[in-house]
């Protein structure tokens, strides 16, 4: 009978013979390599190196790997939010309360350490108020000269994208952790300017906006527990999309449409006639994985 299972676990250290004249390059093929064997944790691990890399070098990450950033995470902390969901209901067994209750602190105790690990990425190398300030004052003065630009705004979209990914996580933190740390109003106020900044660097119809949008009105509705924002929000977002389709990108067409959907999805689940019901037994929709 085995009475001792020594798991080794996942390393960077151990690859440090292995790696090649490209270092990111090789850490963004491991990354790829532990998504295709759907071990997360390890894919993490990966990319965090590769942020850090990025902040140590002054470079930006690409599109494919701040999606990769982004999907390691989401699938890390994904499962998390799922088990937590699941033991809370279970709180429930009178009989078993004090069981599930330990077993449920330590589920939050790991969505913390994931959630805190990413934050740290983003407040101290990925999110960059300095640019994101010079974003705006150069679309300000865009918009007092009557000029547009047919030019993707990478750099803004990039902070759009770190902006909406912190309050993603400060939202999952407000959600299932009591803390005294004010969660609830640093995720608020982070979609808040993801918000501000996408309406100026990005068009109603791209899927980062639009999932922003998603999000930031879950927000709304889950966390700060207003209704009406949530449901204008969403609204607003779907309607100024629609109006715009003939801008909407080819490749970003399936996306765009699925977030779109789901902005709708919500809308009907909380403007329904037994909405107290409805937002009660139903799990509202947030936003697809970026990448996937």
């Amino acid at each position: 009978m085995v009475t001792n299972v020594n798991i080794n676990k996942f390393s960077l250290e151990d690859f440090e013979d292995k790696w090649g004249e490209d270092k990111r390059k090789d850490l963004i093929f491991l990354a790829r390599t532990a998504e295709a064997a759907e071990r997360y944790d390890d894919m993490c691990l990966c990319m965090r190196k590769v942020v850090l890399r990025c902040g140590e070098k002054q470079e930006a990450m690409s599109i494919d790997e701040r999606n990769l950033l982004s999907v390691a995470y989401k699938n890390v902390i994904g499962a998390r939010r799922a088990s937590w969901r699941t033991l809370n209901a279970e709180c429930q067994d009178e009989k078993n309360h004090g069981l599930i209750e330990k077993y449920k602190t330590q589920v939050e105790s790991e969505l913390k350490s994931i959630c805190d690990d990413v934050l740290e990425l983003l407040e101290k190398t990925l999110i960059k108020d300095t640019v994101i300030e010079d974003i705006k004052q150069k679309a300000k003065d865009a918009d007092s000269k009557a000029e547009s630009s047919s030019k993707p705004d990478h750099e803004g979209e990039a902070q759009v994208f770190y902006l909406k990914m912190a309050g993603d996580y400060y939202r999952y933190l407000a959600e299932a952790v009591n803390s005294p740390d004010n969660n609830e109003e640093k995720s608020a106020d982070y979609y808040k300017k993801a918000f501000e900044l996408s309406q100026s660097v990005l068009e109603p119809t791209h899927p980062i906006r639009l999932g922003l949008a998603l999000n930031y009105s879950v927000c709304f509705y889950e966390i700060l527990k207003d209704k009406k924002k949530a449901c204008q929000l969403a609204k607003d977002a779907f309607d100024e999309a629609i109006s715009k389709l003939d801008k909407l990108e080819e490749s970003d067409y399936k996306d765009s449409t699925l977030i779109m959907q789901l902005l709708r999805d919500n809308l009907t689940l909380w403007t329904s006639t037994d909405t107290t019901d409805a937002g009660d037994n139903q799990e509202v929709a947030e936003d697809v994985q970026q990448g996937d």
